[in-house]
């Protein structure tokens, strides 16, 4: 008989729950990181120990290896996997080893960008967030083992994008094999209820746990600086927080305490599936701030007004008036005309088999991607990966994203800037804007599978018309490509 799963238990059950955040940074010993862990475990509601992954950026142990140690004690683990440093190969080999341990509960994150790092988005992210969902669900389908997939959703972003493209790629993840959702860190109820909402209109049973944080003065003042990515907390919040602590004798440990279970029972009469607690590694205060919540839940409408810390004119999804659409460039209006997927059916046989004459050439293939690529860079940016989606980004090259993203941003965008390059604006802005212009909002729902690295410099043309790359309309299925990559790898190896 198979061990139960308290996590997938509980939300099938629709009982409010707690999942407590493990950060697993170098500075911890694994034995003290288990120790931790098994006092949660004590804790009435907590359901399981998430253990962090390179949290920040920042080096730390290996979630896998602390989520054995846990899985040894008895006690749940909900191990983040993120895609930083992992190609495919190296999730399926992580995924496996889980398999092997036992462990169901996988926590898919893109992942913060490392400190310091000089590597590129090719080699840093073979995947994004909704590719990863993607491949753990085929996976999950192949072997049969009941992987239980969480993501991330930020809630708490104030323009228009930012905000629109976070529900959408929720959405997205859903749709590739999601189980339930995490919210990321903010301080604004009308956020949560916002979240809410959107999913309760749009018929999203997918249950969602609050993200609350014990948020000391040091950590306010880097979330009001978009520190670490895909937290926030206003000036107003920093300035109460700092207020606490210039008042009291405990530092404003008492006040951040009350402020963490008012944002646990409003959580629950919002309709939340649990709280994700965050920020303290203390079991008895993590018990107090769950004892405390249940004391004020009667009043958690009123304490919402409270807890509104948002920015000055912030964008509120139902609230706010939405931009006016943009007019649509010349250039996209061209490339709308000459997009592969826009071709008449009468046409298409006909370049389909001028294009197989040339791909039967080498120099004739070749000639080609160059004069694609003479057109497509200095107008898309284009970077020539052979697998050309640009028709679904709004002519924007996903190859441009600081992080190789091709389904949306990730959560650690700031004001419509890039988590990575901060004087950057996010490449996500202007596909969302084009797509308003052009009125496709609802198009960037479309799952972007992600690219076969082989056809990287080889004409996209050859490869849409003959079949070959890896797209919407033919998607390759990531353990296939996967399966692939590594013959090919052993075979240059043999060589």
């Amino acid at each position: 008989m198979a061990a139960i799963n308290p996590i997938r238990e509980a939300l099938t059950a629709g009982r409010f729950s707690y999942m407590v955040e493990l950060v697993a940074g170098a500075k911890t010993t694994e034995e003290q990181l288990v120790e931790t862990a098994a006092g949660f475990m004590q804790v009435p509601g907590v359901l399981a120990g998430s253990v962090t992954s390179f949290a920040g950026g920042s080096a730390g142990h290996d979630p896998i290896r602390i989520g054995a140690a846990m899985q040894a004690r008895g006690l749940t683990p909900n191990i983040h996997l993120t895609c930083v440093g992992r190609d495919r190969l190296n999730i399926g080999n992580a995924l496996a080893e889980l398999q092997t341990l036992g462990i169901e509960n996988v926590f898919a994150i893109t992942g913060d960008f490392p400190k310091g790092s000089k590597e590129t988005a090719e080699t840093l992210y073979d995947l994004d967030s909704v590719q990863l969902v993607e491949f753990i669900k085929e996976f999950r389908e192949q072997t049969g083992f009941p992987f239980y997939i969480s993501v991330a959703v930020s809630p708490f972003k104030y323009t228009e994008p930012d905000c629109a493209y976070q529900y959408l790629k929720l959405e997205k993840k859903i749709a590739a094999g999601a189980d339930y959702a995490i919210t990321q860190l903010g301080y604004d109820s009308r956020k949560m209820r916002e979240l809410r909402r959107y999913m309760d209109e749009r018929g999203l049973r997918t249950p969602v746990f609050g993200n609350v944080y014990v948020l000391p003065l040091g950590a306010a003042k880097k979330f009001n600086k978009g520190e670490p990515p895909g937290c926030f907390a206003s000036n107003e919040l920093v300035a109460q927080i700092q207020a606490e602590v210039d008042a009291s004798t405990d530092k404003g440990m008492a006040a951040r305490l009350e402020r963490a279970a008012k944002m646990v029972a409003i959580q629950r009469g919002l309709g939340f599936a649990g709280s994700y607690i965050g920020g303290d590694h203390n079991a008895d205060r993590i018990r107090w701030i769950i004892e405390r919540s249940e004391v004020l839940a009667p009043k958690w409408e009123e304490l919402a007004e409270e807890l509104e810390y948002a920015p000055k004119g912030g964008f509120y999804f139902f609230e706010s008036p939405k931009s006016e659409p943009q007019k649509q460039t010349f250039w996209n209006r061209v490339a709308d005309i000459i997009e592969p997927a826009n071709t008449p059916p009468v046409l298409k046989g006909v370049i389909t088999g001028t294009l197989r004459l040339i791909d039967k050439s080498p120099a004739a293939a070749r000639a080609l991607e160059s004069v694609e690529l003479a057109f497509k860079q200095p107008v898309f940016g284009c970077q020539a990966c052979g697998n050309c989606v640009l028709g679904l980004m709004e002519y924007v090259c996903p190859m441009t994203c600081p992080k190789n993203m091709r389904n949306g941003p990730c959560g650690g965008t700031f004001n419509g800037q890039c988590e990575v390059i901060p004087e950057q604006k996010c490449i996500w802005v202007e596909v969302y804007n084009r797509a308003k212009a052009a009125h496709r909002v609802d198009e960037l729902k479309t799952y972007i599978p992600q690219r076969d690295r082989s056809l990287k410099g080889t004409s996209s043309y050859i490869n849409y018309f003959l079949d070959r790359d890896s797209r919407p309309e033919h998607p390759q299925p990531l353990i296939q490509i996967t399966i692939a990559t590594q013959a090919e790898e052993q075979l240059v190896k043999s060589k």
